[in-house]
């Protein structure tokens, strides 16, 4: 925030404010390094509830992928999520999935919303997901989805 006379406010013990809080937030949500002057164990406690608060956004989002890892979900998604920045709950779920998918790792019920997704709503990875206009069958973990005139059905269920 600029102070008088257009500068930045000035940090306690030197620094741009703004600097340093960007440095912060990047050490909250994005693994990056923890600034000097902060205590590290209330600024890990924090990283981890901000963790905890974005895993179930993306829950949320992804219900079945989240139902399908149970237990482990909590710790799939934070090992995952550790040192990326959020593109947002559903991209997060989508990146998730799509690694998953990837390690053939992806619980059947992941497969089948990741297949039901992929049939109606394009997604690059990296620009905002996009509704499909054209017919479109998606396939994840065994898992078939096809979409037409709007209209998306799960064809075959992932293996259990």
């Amino acid at each position: 925030m600029a102070g008088p006379g257009g500068r930045h406010a000035q940090a306690p013990g030197g620094g741009d404010l703004a600097g340093r809080q960007a440095e912060l937030v990047a050490a909250l949500v994005a693994g990056g390094p923890l600034p000097p002057g902060f205590a590290t164990a209330p600024v890990e406690a924090a990283r981890r509830a901000l963790l905890r608060k974005r895993a179930g956004d993306v829950a949320r989002h992804w219900p079945l992928l989240a139902a399908g890892l149970g237990d482990a979900w909590p710790a799939t998604f934070a090992g995952w999520a550790a040192g990326r920045p959020t593109n947002g709950s559903l991209r997060d779920g989508w990146d998730l999935a799509r690694e998953l998918r990837d390690r053939d790792t992806l619980p059947p019920l992941g497969a089948e919303e990741l297949a039901v997704r992929e049939a109606a709503i394009r997604y690059d990875g990296r620009t905002a997901p996009r509704p499909r206009r054209l017919p479109a069958v998606a396939r994840a973990g065994g898992a078939v989805a096809a979409q037409l005139a709007g209209r998306v059905r799960l064809l075959r269920p992932a293996p259990r």
